[in-house]
Formats: C-alpha cells, sequence, structure tokens
C-alpha cells in the first residue's frame, strides 16, 4: 500500500481521485491549496504526490519548486489542465517526475502512479555506495573499505528501504512493514535497537550519525 498526497482544489476531481486510488489499495490524504501541500509535503512520509497545477495561493509549480529546494525528494507527478509543452518543460525542470493532462482516464492515472511508485521504491539491481558503504543487492551483501560487514537479513531489509527512499522521513510502521513478515507482531523499539545497531555497522561516528538520521516525532531518514 501506497501513501498518496493528493493536492487538488476541485471537489469532484479530488473525490474521485481519492475514490479511485483508495479503491486501488492506496493510503490516501486530499488537500485543497498550495499552502497546506507545502507543509504537508515536508511532513508526511509520502510514496508519490499528485499535485494539481492551478491551486488558490501557491501554484503547483511553486509547491514543486519550495518541496525541492527544502529537500523533499517525494516523488511528484503534476496534473494540468494545460497543454503547452512550455508548461509540461517547466514542471519537469522544476523536479516533477511526471506529468499527466486532464481530462484523463482513471485506468492511465493508475497506470502512471504504479509506475513511478515501483521506480522509486525499490534499488536498482547492482551496487549502492555511501561514504565507505558498499551495498550489493544481488549477492545480500554490505561491505565497508572493501571488507564484509556481518548484517541480519531484518538490518538488510531496513537498509534496502532507507536506501530506495533515501532523503525520505520513513515511520516506523514503515520500517515494520518494510522489514518485518506481516504476521509477526513487533513492537517501535524493536525498530529503534536494529536502527541502533545497523548505525554500529555503517556509521563512521554511531553516536552522531551521518546517514542515518533520526527525525524527532515522525521516524528515520537516510541521507547517503
Amino acid at each position: 500500500m501506497s501513501r498518496i498526497l493528493i493536492v487538488e482544489d476541485e471537489a469532484d476531481i479530488a473525490l474521485g481521485l481519492e475514490d479511485d486510488l483508495t479503491m486501488d489499495g492506496h493510503d490516501v490524504e486530499v488537500v485543497r491549496d498550495g499552502e497546506t501541500a507545502c507543509r504537508r509535503g515536508r511532513e508526511g512520509a509520502w510514496d508519490l504526490i499528485l499535485l494539481d497545477v492551478m491551486l488558490p495561493g501557491k501554484d503547483g509549480f511553486e509547491v514543486c519548486r519550495e518541496l525541492r529546494s527544502g529537500g523533499v525528494q517525494t516523488p511528484i507527478i503534476m496534473l494540468t489542465a494545460k497543454v503547452q509543452e512550455a508548461e509540461k518543460v517547466l514542471g519537469l525542470e522544476l523536479g516533477a517526475d511526471d506529468y499527466v493532462t486532464k481530462p484523463f482516464s482513471p485506468r492511465e492515472l493508475r497506470a502512471r502512479v504504479k509506475a513511478v511508485v515501483r521506480r522509486f521504491s525499490s534499488p536498482a539491481a547492482g551496487t549502492y555506495r555511501f561514504g565507505d558503504v558498499e551495498v550489493d543487492f544481488a549477492r545480500a551483501e554490505v561491505r565497508r573499505e572493501g571488507h564484509p560487514v556481518e548484517v541480519t537479513p531484518i538490518e538488510f531489509r531496513l537498509l534496502t528501504a532507507f536506501i530506495a527512499r533515501r532523503g525520505r522521513v520513513l515511520s516506523r510502521e514503515q520500517l515494520l512493514d518494510a522489514a518485518w513478515a506481516h504476521d509477526i507482531h513487533v513492537t517501535d523499539r524493536a525498530v529503534d535497537a536494529h536502527i541502533v545497531n545497523l548505525r554500529r555497522k555503517i556509521e563512521p561516528n554511531p553516536p552522531a550519525p551521518t546517514f542515518l538520521l533520526s527525525v524527532r516525532g515522525l521516524g528515520y531518514r537516510f541521507d547517503g
């Protein structure tokens, strides 16, 4: 289940999007203006933002610019009734990941949503490097300065989730979903304990982490 923020001021369109994406299995929240979109876009651990261009207050371009300049890396699909190529280019240059022109079919939008979420939710096959750490996804191995680091399966799944959504805050609930089987009961304290252990293995100075950061009241963010 993906968490999607819908930013749309037209009530009928917003309701249609909310109903359709909820029925498709997503967790959806709707906001109606640019100011609220900027605030909620920074606060929530979203998998996707559907962002209308024509909004009261700040328009969609301003919202996109502000979120990206503030370090928010959540994928953004812009929605607009405008068809000019210059508008589309502007949105993409500001950091949008896709562009859908109204009117669109629900089927097309669902396909775009799934494609963008899938692209950003799993790391590409191969390796990922940060600092002196190398993560080999194909072999499920972690190396530091070229030497193997022993990580548990849960720690590796946690690290994979962080890398896939680097720069974004992940709640403890999201981390539970990413690393543990759904039929196993695990407390938030277990998540925190595994984060502490993971920091010992990947951080230059675990008590003052550089990559795996705590975000008070929200969860954790990986800046690698």
